[in-house]
């Protein structure tokens, strides 16, 4: 009956401290939960993976801002990251002028943590992945680049020419990509797949925020999309699946941002547990 007392007395001072300590510590000593990979995730990991020849483009839609970094980041790097691993070229574009800022972020951190890891094998800017520069427009931007790439941008994001960068050599338009992952938390996804593969049959994937991935299973049913990373689990996923590869060492921040979930999850419901124990407890004894 003490402890009982002491949870209907509890002061929530307790709670809050307990709960800024299991999101906190997974950060700074990660956890590692056991991760099941669904299959639309695996979808997109298995076309890189086994679908795309050494030398082959992966386009990627950095089409969000620091509103949605936390989920769309983790995406961006580690997408870019599984390229790099199998020799493939890795272009960034961007319909919003925010993406721009969030793409170069992760090519510098991609390159460095890549670089790091694998000395023998370097991964340089300009030869193996870029940025194309913010041009405005969105719909006539993404017309336009079925047309020809090179003519819609002229430089990469960095103020080089992008006809004479050798990440750039051999590629006009979508029929020399391979494939591409559309990042974004708004209903810029749409644009991509009415346009770029709706009229171009640019084959797709969707990265997007988990409050918005329920919109898109329909386009994944009707085969415009071939797979999708929803929300922060969807890229932790992803992580795990790269991880098994050992070719990448760079930090996991969706994976260890899934551990400070879960620990915060499992900590509310050992109170709730608690306190359902507490109420009915208290209810009997008073009903005595």
């Amino acid at each position: 009956m003490k402890f009982i007392n002491f949870i209907n007395n509890l002061d929530k001072r307790w709670i809050y401290l307990i709960l800024a300590l299991c999101i906190i510590i997974p950060f700074l000593f990660p956890v590692g939960f056991p991760m099941k990979t669904t299959p639309p995730v695996k979808s997109i990991y298995d076309f890189i993976e086994d679908s795309i020849p050494e030398g082959g483009v992966v386009l990627i839609g950095a089409d969000y801002d620091p509103s949605t970094m936390a989920e769309l980041h983790p995406m961006a790097k580690v997408v870019a990251a599984h390229a790099l691993s199998n020799n493939l070229r890795v272009l960034f574009v961007t319909l919003y002028p925010q993406g721009a800022g969030m793409a170069q972020d992760v090519i510098d951190n991609v390159l460095r943590e890549w670089n790091k890891s694998n000395p023998d094998n370097p991964k340089e800017l300009g030869k193996d992945i870029t940025l194309l520069a913010y041009v405005p427009g969105v719909s006539a931007v993404v017309l336009k680049m079925g047309e020809d790439i090179l003519q819609t941008f002229n430089e990469d994001g960095y103020g080089n020419k992008l006809s004479e960068l050798e990440v750039m050599k051999g590629i006009k338009n979508y029929n020399n990509i391979n494939l591409m992952v559309e990042l974004a938390g708004s209903s810029v996804v749409l644009t991509w797949l009415i346009y770029a593969n709706g009229r171009y049959g640019l084959k797709m994937g969707i990265g997007t925020t988990a409050v918005s991935a329920a919109e898109y299973y329909s386009y994944l049913q009707s085969k415009q999309a071939i797979g999708m990373l929803g929300g922060l689990k969807g890229a932790a996923e992803y992580e795990h699946l790269l991880d098994e590869k050992k070719v990448y060492g760079g930090r996991k921040d969706a994976s260890i941002g899934m551990d400070a979930q879960s620990s915060a999850h499992i900590f509310f419901i050992i109170l709730i547990i608690l306190g359902n124990i507490a109420y009915f407890v208290k209810k009997r004894k008073e009903g005595k």
